[in-house]
């Protein structure tokens, strides 16, 4: 749950689906110069994460980008926290699902990220579960003040 937590718009956790080259609200920055040393900064996975699983779907993501030809398109270089609805929308702008609900369902409905993680780790959840993570996102909870609020 505290993953979503630091996905709002607006905030420097990006939740932008986009790439660019000189700005770092978008989930991918490709640095502008290029060569040899040339990188991807990935800025979505939660230090949270299973980095197992992390890396084992953008790998796999990658790989399939390649395999199909996928064009990412123009990157973005404009701060696209500062956009509006409809330049998003123009751009072809999306957003990261908002929470766990969203998250899950969009694993349900993406084969390659079902047939990467394997059925272990993708088997449905239940109801109860997938509401709880619509109520607690913009929640803190007392023991999360006591934990964190003196120590950052």
């Amino acid at each position: 749950m505290n993953s979503y937590k630091r996905l709002l718009p607006g905030y420097e956790a990006p939740v932008n689906v986009a790439w660019s080259e000189h700005n770092r609200s978008p989930l991918l920055r490709v640095p502008a110069r290029r060569g040899v040393g040339t990188r991807v900064e990935v800025r979505v996975p939660d230090p949270s994460c299973n980095p197992y699983l992390a890396f084992a779907v953008m790998l796999r993501s990658g790989l399939d980008g390649i395999d199909l030809r996928l064009d990412p398109g123009p990157p973005i270089n404009q701060n696209i926290f500062e956009m509006t609805a409809r330049e998003k929308k123009r751009l072809r702008i999306t957003q990261l699902p908002a929470d766990l609900a969203e998250a899950l369902a969009c694993l349900q409905a993406d084969p390659l990220l079902r047939e990467t993680l394997g059925s272990t780790s993708t088997r449905p959840t239940s109801r109860p579960r997938r509401r709880s993570g619509r109520t607690t996102r913009r929640r803190w909870h007392d023991w999360e003040l006591d934990r964190y609020l003196a120590v950052y």
